[in-house]
């Protein structure tokens, strides 16, 4: 042998990496657009990125020897669609997956998710939160370093949903009302303590449940291809509201905007742990849902699970219906306020709210317009979050987001 390079075989060599090296800055756009399923293809790819058939090609192929995506060998087109087919793009089904973690009245859960929003494990719901944020920390990163040695994946960081707003920049939970934690519990360093403690790698990273409920529907639920979308839920206990502005979370100065959860809905209603009366907070939750419908609460299931239970099996019961109407005109109320300040161009509601408005959809959409704007321009859209696990998979979008943004410097 000569030692020499064919001539041929180094020149496409030398091209390759020129286009690669042209497309470096493209890889993080690259990737979120196929985790967020807007580039099903590579001649999407192309279009969105704005750059050379050849270069998104390098591009598609760098992420794949990542172990990101995978780019179909057998590529297909849409019936009547003209032109070259082009090679389809996918996430990596057996890639890197990001530990997600979720604390809330009734419980936590820890999970695998990896891009595209697809939980890959999910370890057993825990029902007891115990007053010491360590235990409850140590014990759901203790799952997760679980399923990371039963599935033998790479993590690449770690994300963490709390029932509480976060300040930032400290990551501090002020007000966990629904738990028997401090206010102010430095949730977001202890997290990150015990995620190194478990010898997982990556960063960890800590924010409010429904910012990231928010934040994953618009990625890959309900809210996907809204401009200014507007998340409001009840889960277990209490009710918060997020606002995903040009596709990036709005947070506020410090991390505290959109508490929703104390907008005044009924003035003579029940007092709130905010010091006011009738807040949504404690009118249009699962326990105000049940109080309302004559209910006492059992320990068996989450109350969210009870309330739930009880509007889809019973709803044909005069009290449970009467119930159901009360709480979604509270609701209507709330929301009509929120979109006057707001003007958002879609709604989502989860939890308890996604319920309601599945038993009555006219209704709800009937408040909001006739007490809004937009009732005399056009309703805004209202929706259900389509997310089963929206907090979790938030959770995991907050790991994923450093790798989205640099997917070169993250992983190698």
């Amino acid at each position: 042998m000569s030692g020499k390079a064919d001539p041929g075989t180094a020149g496409k060599g030398t091209t390759s990496r020129t286009r690669l090296d042209r497309g470096r800055g493209a890889l993080g756009p690259a990737l979120e657009l196929v985790h967020t399923g807007r580039a099903p293809t590579r001649a999407v790819l192309t279009a969105e990125l704005g750059v050379t058939r050849a270069t998104a090609g390098a591009v598609a192929a760098e992420l794949e020897a990542l172990g990101l995506i995978r780019v179909d060998a057998r590529p297909g087109a849409a019936a009547g669609a003209q032109g070259r087919p082009s090679h389809r793009l996918a996430v990596a089904e057996d890639g890197p997956v990001a530990l997600a973690a979720q604390i809330h009245a009734d419980g936590f859960r820890a999970a695998l998710v990896g891009l595209g929003g697809r939980l890959v494990a999910t370890a057993p719901g825990r029902e007891v939160v115990d007053a010491d944020p360590a235990k409850v920390l140590g014990s759901v990163v203790e799952a997760g370093a679980d399923l990371l040695r039963q599935t033998g994946r790479r993590c690449v960081g770690a994300g963490l949903a709390v029932p509480s707003a976060v300040a930032e920049p400290d990551g501090l939970a002020l007000n966990p009302l629904h738990l028997a934690w401090p206010a102010g519990a430095q949730v977001r360093r202890i997290f990150a303590e015990q995620v190194r403690a478990a010898g997982i790698e990556g960063p960890a990273f800590a924010a409010n449940d429904v910012n990231l409920a928010a934040l994953a529907e618009h990625r890959h639920g309900a809210g996907r291809g809204a401009r200014d979308l507007l998340c409001v839920a009840t889960g277990h206990r209490g009710v918060g509201g997020a606002l995903v502005l040009d596709g990036r979370l709005h947070s506020g100065s410090s991390g505290l905007a959109l508490e929703v959860g104390h907008l005044t809905v009924n003035p003579e209603g029940r007092a709130c742990h905010c010091g006011s009366r009738g807040c949504l907070d404690v009118e249009t939750d699962p326990l105000a849902f049940l109080t309302a419908a004559g209910r006492e609460p059992g320990p068996e299931v989450s109350l969210l699970q009870q309330s739930n239970d009880l509007i889809r099996g019973r709803y044909d019961d005069p009290a449970v219906r009467a119930a159901t109407e009360a709480l979604i005109d509270r609701l209507g109320l709330g929301l009509a306020g929120l979109v006057n300040i707001l003007n958002p161009d879609r709604i989502v509601l989860g939890g308890l709210h996604r319920t309601l408005l599945d038993a009555d959809p006219e209704r709800l959409r009937a408040v909001v317009a006739d007490r809004s704007l937009w009732g005399q321009s056009g309703s805004v859209p209202i929706l259900p979050c389509t997310l089963d696990h929206n907090s979790l998979v938030g959770a995991a979008e907050l790991a994923w987001q450093p790798v989205l943004d640099d997917p070169l410097g993250s992983l190698t």
